[in-house]
């Protein structure tokens, strides 16, 4: 079923509109999940919550990419469990990893004024990826995006591991760079 049929059903409250979305993009939406909470039950139960808050933000918004939309639905959910988990001294798996390694890239300060330069910072991250060519892009969003371990994104690339990782590394430096010319403290 096409995207713009699926966000109808939800729009006309349809009970057609989660297991429509549940058969286009359960696979995507569980494969994020378990990257960032990597328990089946807790990608499962994630899954089920973006079904519910997809199913209470349709109407009134009409994403434009059905797959961005619960895909950000899916990390933010996803988070929050882990987030959960951590603080119950229990969790685990690449999350932690993956932020360690952009800690150096984008800092963690907390404050008006770098809320304020946070749209400037999509804006730039975004420009910095769109003149990556395209396989190390794709790269960068699957370690950083959804979060995938370095041997799934070698597998997927047909890479060896250490290749990805380096790969990685020199993105973020780069990435670290680009950020710096461009004023923003890190």
């Amino acid at each position: 079923m096409e995207d713009d049929r699926i966000v109808q059903l939800y729009w006309e409250r349809s009970e057609e509109a989660i297991p429509a979305t549940a058969l286009k993009y359960g696979r995507y939406c569980t494969s994020i999940a378990m990257n960032i909470v990597t328990s089946r039950e807790d990608a499962e139960e994630c899954v089920n919550d973006v079904w519910l808050n997809a199913w209470n933000s349709m109407p009134p918004h009409r994403p434009e990419v059905l797959s961005a939309f619960l895909g950000k639905l899916t990390r933010n959910i996803s988070f929050n469990r882990y987030k959960y988990n951590a603080a119950e001294k229990r969790g685990g798996g690449e999350l932690p990893l993956v932020f360690d390694e952009l800690a150096g890239c984008v800092s963690g300060k907390e404050n008006v004024e770098c809320e304020l330069d946070r749209k400037e910072l999509v804006k730039a991250i975004d420009a910095f990826l769109a003149a990556l060519p395209p396989v190390k892009r794709s790269i960068f969003v699957c370690r950083y995006w959804y979060t995938d371990s370095i041997s799934s994104i070698a597998a997927r690339h047909g890479m060896k591991e250490g290749a990805v990782s380096m790969t990685l590394n020199r993105l973020r430096g780069k990435l670290r760079n680009y950020l710096s010319e461009r004023g923003f403290e890190l």
